[in-house]
Order: C-alpha cells, then structure tokens, then sequence
C-alpha cells in the first residue's frame, strides 16, 4: 500500500487529505484522479485531522502530490 498527501490550494487556505492506494498505483495515477474529480463533481469532501471539509472545485486554484509514502 501506498499513502500520498494531496494538497489542495485556494486564494487563502491549503487543505491536505491523505490518500491510501495499491502498491502499484503512481503519483501521476494519483493526479490524474484527482484532476478528474475536480473536473466531474463540483463539490466534493475532503477528510483530515483537522475535520470534514466541503470543497468547491471551481475555488482550487492548485493541486499537488507532496508525499508517497510507502506502507508495509
């Protein structure tokens, strides 16, 4: 398993979430994803330590991938 920390940035905020995937899945799988999602649903839900957030995709101004952490 993998473990890769998405960063989503807006005008005045940066929210993170936590993406558990397959051994077998990339960074660039994981962007694709996401830049789908964004693409598909104009609102979705992002989960963290910090709580529950609603987000508006049109509000993303940038996405990145920060960390692949691979789980034993």
């Amino acid at each position: 398993m993998k473990e890769f920390t998405i960063c989503y940035t807006f005008d005045n905020e940066i929210i993170t979430e936590k993406a558990m995937k397959e051994s077998d899945v990339t960074k660039a799988d994981v962007e694709q994803e996401v830049l789908e999602k964004l693409d598909r649903q104009k609102y979705f839900l992002v989960k963290n330590e910090q709580g529950s957030f609603m987000i508006n995709s049109y509000l993303v101004r940038y996405v990145r991938i920060m960390h692949e952490k691979i789980l034993v």
